[in-house]
């Protein structure tokens, strides 16, 4: 046996050996392995590439919009001036800088004009005011910021209209400033009380229609108003003179103030009362108390720009806002928000003359810096003396201080005050309204205008068009998902989902003017058909499952497994044919021949026509294509092997379907949401192009919104580089960034745990 097994193992053919050694493959390890290093680190490196995109976009929008939320910062512009024609003046009654900061006027109680160096304080000029002889000069008053135009109230119960203006020019191509004064209604004072008494109050308003004099001589209010017309054919001009008739105060005027409108007369009296008429109707509106501490006094009254606002400063250093608003029993004077400077009394309230802001000097010398709408405090800071006197360049950039003899420059940097957070994010009281309200409106064509940049309106709008977007796209994308994934013939699933996924490829710009100028109105004049469209369509499919089941089983068998939904094309479209063509016949039974106006008109529902339904029907269409593809994938990559012994152990196709497949692909399905959400909130042309963009907080479908990518699109090439409103809008899109970051991190923390949890199926 063992010869045998010899001679049999000599006979065998030898086996050839094969050599995996050669040098042709060990190059082609090298290169494989060469280039798997290259992709890993191509992968890598395009990972933290991108990482690191998202993070410097993150702090460039982070360094954009830090500037806004920084304080004011005053500095000391050279050395205190001592010029020797400042010691001959009199008392200061008012100083004031003009608009290039290099000429700065004073007048004194004695009626002397003097325009002198901003810097230097060097004297340019000085005029005498043709004040009439015997008399002197008892009150001051202004128009609005900004005009420059200022009333006398004399000791023989006239008044004197002037204004200082500041002529430019360029001589041998250098700027030079040419100050005067200027008498708009003549040198000749206005005798506002025809029995010659004093007027220890007084008040200015030039209109449209004329000047409006207002003047107090104790506790009597006297109001004049001059109209002048001219003739167009002769240029001849007549003057009309109206005096009105005012009931007599129980207590002496302190401080008097003339709506811009020339509606309101305000009249601040005794300690803290304020009487309020009405010029129109020549009647006392109401009575107010305009401080709560009845220890305090009024000790400064000033009108905020545009004169709708009163800032009242009182003795114990605070300093109430107050505005006309409608309440219950018609127009009343309202306290609107405080602001605190110190303990000391309030001497001077210095408004600026393009923005909401304000300075505030005490009598101890401090100086506060304020925003009335964003109710921000940004500067307190002693800058003189006792019995000083100030002026506010118009830019708010300059700031003079006259203070024992001695003039004091600063500059002021404050570039956006109209910033806080309660100002985004929280309701204001704006100017004219009758409540807090959350508004966005950033610009106006007048200057006085009131800055609304609240950011809750765009945010809500944001959070609105993405909800009803998903409402539509969630469900149909995932239950088409589940069905192409788990119950659809291989064979139909081939042709149905990239013709879903080609819908992506459709450009957003092309769906949104699709809504804007066809769907929108399309909806408005079908809108029972609409409704009854989203109403029979489950119910139809309903209705044909129903009755298919019912079928003879010959007839059902005739049809393969997973191509049933192919029945389902013609019944949607019989469905949509009815609910569309009886539309006209619904709206005149059940609505009056027009549902827009039933809605308006009896429900109190307000109907534009592009609306949140029109964005959800339109963006819906959008998402769905990215919410079906992941979630088609998840469903799909379920092992076969978990849904087969699930069949195995006798669970129905249903069962499995819902307690095996979807919570094994909850975690992409979960993905595919999210992914979906981020698309709605992120999307700008389709809401830019069918919403109307109006940045209001209402829930209602039928009421369109605007959206935080839609308004950084319309408004940023508008803004100004560097401005309030340039960072407003960066700000928004860094709001869209960490949304978009925290809801993404969000997602994969829930997907991960889904993961985990259901891993062990």
């Amino acid at each position: 046996m063992t010869d045998m097994a010899k001679d049999l193992s000599t006979a065998a053919p030898q086996t050839a050996r094969l050599d995996f050694n050669t040098p042709a493959l060990q190059r082609k390890r090298r290169r494989r392995a060469l280039q798997d290093r290259l992709a890993r680190w191509y992968v890598s490196v395009g990972g933290l590439a991108v990482l690191g995109a998202i993070t410097l976009i993150f702090f460039y929008l982070a360094q954009v919009v830090l500037p806004m939320f920084q304080g004011a910062e005053l500095s000391a512009r050279g050395e205190p001036q001592r010029p020797a024609w400042l010691a001959e003046q009199g008392k200061a009654l008012l100083m004031a800088v003009e608009e290039q900061n290099q000429v700065a006027m004073r007048l004194d109680a004695r009626g002397q004009v003097s325009f002198f160096e901003a810097d230097g304080g060097k004297l340019l000029s000085q005029v005498a005011l043709p004040v009439p002889e015997g008399s002197e000069i008892v009150s001051l008053g202004q128009d609005q910021p900004g005009s420059n135009r200022l009333v006398l109230g004399l000791s023989n119960g006239q008044a004197l209209v002037f204004g200082h203006d500041y002529r430019v020019t360029y001589p041998d191509n250098r700027k030079t400033v040419s100050p005067r004064v200027e008498y708009p209604f003549g040198e000749a004072p206005i005798q506002l009380d025809p029995q010659g008494r004093p007027l220890h109050q007084v008040a200015m308003n030039v209109g449209s229609d004329g000047l409006l004099l207002a003047g107090s001589t104790g506790n009597q209010v006297l109001a004049l108003e001059l109209s002048r017309e001219e003739n167009l054919l002769t240029g001849e001009v007549t003057l009309g003179e109206r005096r009105l008739e005012l009931p007599q105060l129980a207590e002496p005027v302190k401080a008097l103030l003339i709506d811009p409108r020339q509606l309101w007369l305000y009249v601040i009296n005794g300690r803290s009362s304020a009487d309020v008429f009405d010029l129109r109707q020549q009647k006392l509106n109401g009575r107010y108390k305009l401080l709560a501490d009845p220890q305090a006094e009024v000790t400064e009254v000033t009108a905020l720009l545009g004169g709708i606002s009163l800032m009242v400063g009182d003795s114990r250093g605070g300093i109430q806002q107050w505005f006309m608003a409608r309440g219950e029993n018609g127009s009343e004077l309202k306290n609107i928000r405080g602001f605190q400077l110190a303990d000391s009394p309030i001497v001077q309230i210095l408004p600026e003359e393009r923005r909401k802001g304000f300075l505030a000097l005490d009598a101890a010398g401090n100086l506060g810096v304020f925003h009335s709408t964003a109710h921000r405090t940004l500067l307190v800071e002693p800058v003189a003396g006792a019995a000083a006197q100030a002026a506010l360049a118009p830019r708010a950039d300059r700031l003079l201080v006259e203070s024992a003899g001695r003039l004091q420059g600063f500059e002021l940097d404050n570039p956006h005050p109209e910033v806080s957070w309660s100002a985004l994010w929280g309701k204001v009281w704006y100017e004219s309204y009758d409540e807090p309200k959350y508004v966005w409106q950033s610009t106006s064509a007048n200057s006085d205008f009131e800055p609304k940049l609240s950011l809750s309106p765009l945010a809500f709008g944001t959070l609105k068009a993405a909800f009803y977007a998903m409402l539509l796209a969630a469900p149909m994308a995932i239950c088409a998902a589940i069905y192409t994934a788990y119950f659809m013939a291989p064979a139909m699933r081939t042709k149905v989902k990239p013709v879903i996924e080609l819908m992506e490829a459709l450009p957003t710009v092309i769906l949104g003017f699709f809504a804007g100028l066809f769907l929108a109105p399309y909806v408005e004049a079908h809108l029972p058909g609409i409704f009854s469209l989203l109403l029979l369509t489950p119910l139809g499919i309903l209705a044909a499952a129903y009755g298919w089941s019912r079928l003879p089983e010959s007839i059902r068998l005739r049809v393969p497994d997973g191509w049933e939904a192919a029945l389902l094309i013609p019944v949607i479209l019989a469905v949509g044919a009815l609910a569309l063509g009886m539309s006209g016949h619904l709206e005149n039974w059940f609505f009056g021949g027009d549902m827009r106006l039933w809605l308006s008109n009896d429900m109190g529902i307000p109907f534009d026509q592009r609306n949140a339904l029109v964005v959800g029907l339109a963006m819906g269409f959008a998402v769905i294509p990215n919410i079906y593809s992941i979630a088609e994938d998840a469903v799909f990559s379920v092992p076969k092997s978990l849904t087969l012994g699930s069949l195995a152990l006798g669970a129905t196709p249903w069962q499995t379907l819902t307690r095996v497949v979807i919570l094994t692909a909850s975690p992409g399905i979960f993905s595919a949401l999210m992914i979906g959400m981020g698309r709605a909130v992120g999307e700008t042309m389709i809401v830019l192009m069918a919403t109307g963009n109006t940045p209001i907080m209402e829930a209602n479908i039928f009421e369109g919104l605007r959206t935080l990518a839609a308004n950084v699109a319309v408004e940023m090439p508008e803004s100004e580089v560097g401005g309030t409103h340039y960072r407003v809008l960066f700000l928004a899109a860094l709001v869209l960034l960490l949304f978009t970051f925290v809801m993404n991190t969000a997602a994969e923390l829930i997907r991960t745990r889904l993961r985990k949890k259901y891993s062990s199926l």
